[in-house]
Parts: C-alpha cells; structure tokens; sequence
C-alpha cells in the first residue's frame, strides 16, 4: 500500500504534464534512439544502444512513479491541523543541534523551491512527525549521533 501524498494544484499540474511529455514524447524520443542504435549492428559492442535502453528503463520508471504518486494523491490544501502537531506537508521551522533550519516533511514533489525536503520515513522526519510544536525530540543519525531537535512552527506548506 503506498502512502498518501498531498500535493498544491500547481505540484499536480506540474507532475501531470511531466507524464504527458514523457509518455508522449520522451517513449518516441527513446524507441527512436534504440531503433538508431540497432541499425548500426552488432548489439554486444554497441554503446548506443545500452545507453538507450537504460535510458528507456529510467523513463518507465519515473513513469510509473507519477501515475502512481497522482493516483494516491490528495490535491489541494491540507486539512487544517487542529491538534498542533507536525505533519505530511508541513513546513517545519526547528532548531536541530543548536541551528535553526526551516524544511519540508513529505515528498520533493511537492517543493518547487529552494525548502529542503525529508521525507516522513528519513531519521528526522520520524522523530517530528506527531510530535507537538514546541517538542522537544531526538534521532539518531546514520553516523550513530543522537541528534534534539526542537520543533518551533509548523505549517502546511502552500
């Protein structure tokens, strides 16, 4: 079962046309490269055409990706959080090891800006998410640090 995502009209817009372009052109742009790259012979030896399908192979990929994602997808704005607490698609403004960063829990699909992103599953995003603004919590990092965070704010990211 695959998570729900909420997504801005302009995140979906933005995702959907990626899919068009790619299952409209980006599939004719790559069967074309193959095509090309198995008229020149012997497909062992032939860079070309390995690069072409790899790149095939990608483009499927990401396909799959955004029908899913769009599928799954809540579009429009959040539920407002009534309880205070930190969730998917908020901006969370918190002091992590005496830093103040400001970043969003979710998915990077959704930013279109310079925001960094942690998605609920990441070490951080785990130890925020449900946790009350003005919480004190703490996570290990990949390097076995324990790392408190403080969580100051939290919104829905618009």
């Amino acid at each position: 079962m695959s998570a729900q995502t909420w997504l801005t009209q302009e995140a979906a817009d933005r995702l959907r046309a990626e899919l068009e372009n790619l299952e409209q052109h980006g599939r004719k742009d790559v069967t074309a490269k193959i095509e090309a790259a198995r008229a020149e012979g012997d497909l062992k030896e032939n860079g070309g055409y390995h690069a072409a399908r790899d790149e095939q192979g990608k483009m499927e990929a990401r396909i799959r990706q955004l029908k899913q994602m769009l599928e799954n997808a809540h579009i429009g704005t959040p539920p407002a959080a009534a309880d205070g607490k930190v969730g998917a698609g908020m901006v969370v403004t918190a002091e992590i090891a005496g830093d103040e960063m400001k970043f969003l829990l979710g998915s990077r699909e959704i930013a279109s800006g310079d925001l960094d992103v942690y998605s609920e599953k990441s070490p951080l995003g785990a130890a925020v998410m449900g946790a009350e603004i003005g919480a004190s919590v703490s996570y290990t990092a990949p390097n076995g640090r324990e790392i408190k965070v403080v969580i100051k704010a939290a919104e829905f990211y618009s």
